[in-house]
């Protein structure tokens, strides 16, 4: 149950001041009954017509969007200086609160998780589920045997932090493109990780969350919601 404007706002794109106004100007019918209080409670499936017109579809409490982020784009909700992620999404939902699950760094492009259930990202963030996060790296010098065992045992960083065993394998032909996996978020990780061995990073492509890959016809800056298929494998956990 929620409020009448906040159902409103969140179903129309109105702004919680428009939707009250609405609503005490008895345009606003719930159940085939007009309605005038904005604080009256509704049921997520309840049957609400604005103007005599039914609202189409039906009410989504989250949404789970995978935007392919561009280079240059900052991973967060808001930024003064720069376009973020939620920017690129925001014309098409203006009334939730959504944020990345995880982040990328702004040099860095792919699959960002844009979402306001806070339940599931947690579960997607917490070190106690080691969720899987695939990449596609580019190093400024070939992958060794020395970095891919360093990586499955599991590197310690320059400030004496050790991680979580990881994988690190050829992508490829080209020895310096490395698929990387790994089971826990640290900030700049494999930047720091691949620095203990002395290789840069050039290039950095997150291609996968928990099972879930990035949708190849998403071209960067490009999303679309998630499918039901795709939702419960990352609620698996």
């Amino acid at each position: 149950m929620m409020r009448l404007d906040k159902y409103l706002s969140e179903r129309t794109g109105l702004t919680r001041s428009e939707s009250r106004k609405a609503i005490t100007k008895g345009r606003v019918a719930v159940n085939g009954m007009v309605c005038r209080k904005a604080d009256t409670q509704v049921a997520e499936d309840a049957a609400i017509a604005v103007d005599g017109t039914p609202l189409a579809g039906s009410y989504q409490k989250y949404v789970y969007i995978m935007l392919n982020k561009p280079e240059g784009v900052v991973s967060a909700s808001r930024d003064k200086r720069d376009t973020t992620v939620v920017d690129l999404v925001a014309a098409d939902f203006p009334r939730r609160a959504l944020f990345p699950a995880g982040r990328l760094d702004k040099t860095s492009t792919g699959f960002v998780l844009l979402t306001d259930d806070g339940a599931l990202a947690h579960d997607l963030l917490s070190p106690a589920h080691h969720v899987d996060k695939q990449y596609l790296v580019t190093l400024d010098t070939p992958l060794t045997d020395a970095m891919r065992a360093g990586f499955a045992a599991g590197v310690t960083l320059a400030d004496g932090e050790t991680m979580a065993p990881a994988e690190a394998e050829p992508a490829g032909e080209d020895p310096c493109v490395v698929k990387v996996t790994l089971h826990q978020g640290v900030y700049h990780q494999i930047k720091r990780m691949f620095g203990v061995y002395g290789a840069g990073v050039n290039a950095l492509h997150r291609y996968a969350i928990g099972g879930v890959a990035l949708d190849a016809a998403l071209a960067p800056g490009q999303w679309r919601e998630l499918t039901a298929e795709e939702l419960a494998l990352l609620q698996k956990r």
